[in-house]
């Protein structure tokens, strides 16, 4: 269930948090492995790279410092299961993006946005000994016993801070929030404009110009230019920002119409979820649909992922470089047969094509279907690099195997998580 609990977060949790935001540009521009992050992360950040290196593309993200609170993230949500408890943080930032195609600059953009990143630990209760985990050397399955003991593969020992917490997801959403320095940045531009209309109706009122030799000869002048003019433009200032910033909200309202029309369907579909599963989090479903998405998109053959049981996608999304959340997952339809359940939802993502040479960014809304078991419990812990057959009980890395590479059975993921069966431009 979760838990809304704000809070600063510190020591570990805060020391990754802050390294993955730093690693994250570097990840997708030269396809770097972030070790402390969820594999199934470093997967779809590796696909990423590679549709970038198939198009000839040089994607610069460098993510900074927007103010003085840059190295603060706080906890929002929290959910866990029997062995693991994940953290929803997040942290304001700036992102710049430059993109370059043989050497020459094709596309820049500059947003304001929150980070958001979901850090899972193991947290108390029976020990997880036996689940499935990527060895943080090597990248080989073990168990998390196994690699406390020694890898198998590479002999390096490991302590459960090493494996625990990691970064499990994460998006950027814009900010639309506005801090005191911008408010005040934007309020002296309108107060300047209200100076240089007054100071022209003056000027029509009088019909004449005030010059410095005329300010001087009449000292009536002086003191309404000097003095009148900058004290009457503060509210008249005031005045037009305010219409300005209310304009503004409405032409974003108007914008976000359609994701606005989620939250509705978003608390009906968690309400029935956990009457089938309780441990059910919405949260937990949106990163997943998220990294599902991404992955389905970036990969060169969707149909040979394990996740993906859909059609072949549309053309289109072959020019896609960069896919960012757009800070709304609708459920369009639910529906629950049995021990399976199928949830329709619209997705919307900003996201970023790259067609020949043209490089260009669009508000996009997807239709993504998800399906899975409900007789099961959800492990917050899975992932798709680190399977434990169910028929042998040997784990591999379903990333490059439908099949158990031991025992040779297929693998059904809906027995463990979500699987997208059908993804396709709304």
């Amino acid at each position: 269930m979760g838990i809304f609990n704000i809070q600063e977060i510190t020591g570990t949790f805060k020391k990754k948090l802050l390294d993955f935001k730093a690693s994250l540009g570097e990840a997708v521009r030269y396809g770097k492995e972030i070790p402390f992050a969820d594999k199934d992360i470093n997967y779809s950040l590796k696909l990423q790279n590679e549709r970038l290196k198939e198009k000839g593309i040089d994607l610069e993200s460098r993510i900074y410092d927007r103010d003085k609170d840059a190295n603060k993230f706080l906890a929002g949500r929290k959910w866990k299961d029997s062995h693991y408890e994940s953290t929803m943080c997040y942290s304001w930032c700036g992102i710049k993006r430059v993109v370059k195609k043989d050497g020459k600059w094709r596309y820049t953009d500059d947003k304001k946005s929150v980070i958001y990143e979901t850090v899972t630990d193991v947290v108390s209760g029976e020990h997880p000994d036996n689940d499935p985990v990527n060895c943080p050397n090597c990248g080989m399955v073990s168990t998390i016993a196994g690699l406390q003991d020694g890898c198998s593969y590479c002999g390096t020992r490991f302590q459960m801070d090493d494996l625990f917490p990691k970064v499990s997801s994460f998006y950027f959403l814009d900010d639309v929030g506005m801090s005191k320095k911008e408010f005040w940045q934007g309020y002296w531009v309108f107060y300047f404009i209200a100076v240089a209309t007054l100071y022209a109706l003056c000027c029509v009122l009088r019909g004449e110009i005030f010059l410095p030799h005329n300010l001087i000869q009449h000292r009536s002048n002086l003191i309404g230019v000097l003095i009148g003019i900058p004290l009457g433009s503060f509210p008249i200032g005031y005045i037009l920002y305010a219409y300005f910033l209310i304009i503004r909200m409405i032409v974003k309202a108007i914008l976000s119409a359609g994701k606005m029309g989620t939250a509705g369907s978003r608390r009906a579909f968690e309400s029935r979820m956990k009457k089938i599963s309780p441990e059910f989090s919405y949260e937990y479903f949106t990163s997943k649909a998220i990294s599902l998405i991404k992955t389905a998109i970036y990969s060169k053959n969707p149909q040979d992922l394990l996740f993906y049981t859909g059609r072949e996608l549309d053309p289109r999304m072959k020019d896609i470089i960069d896919l960012n959340y757009g800070g709304a997952l609708g459920c369009k339809s639910f529906k629950d047969e049995g021990n399976m359940v199928k949830v329709v939802t619209k997705a919307y993502f900003d996201v970023l094509y790259a067609k020949g040479d043209r490089i260009y960014s669009k508000s996009q809304v997807f239709t993504a279907t998800f399906q899975r078991r409900t007789d099961l419990p959800v492990n917050l812990n899975f992932s798709m690099t680190r399977i434990m057959c169910p028929s042998c009980g040997a784990s591999f890395d379903a990333t490059k195997n439908k099949n158990c590479p031991f025992c040779e059975n297929p693998y059904e993921i809906t027995t463990d998580d979500w699987a997208l069966v059908d993804l396709q431009y709304k």
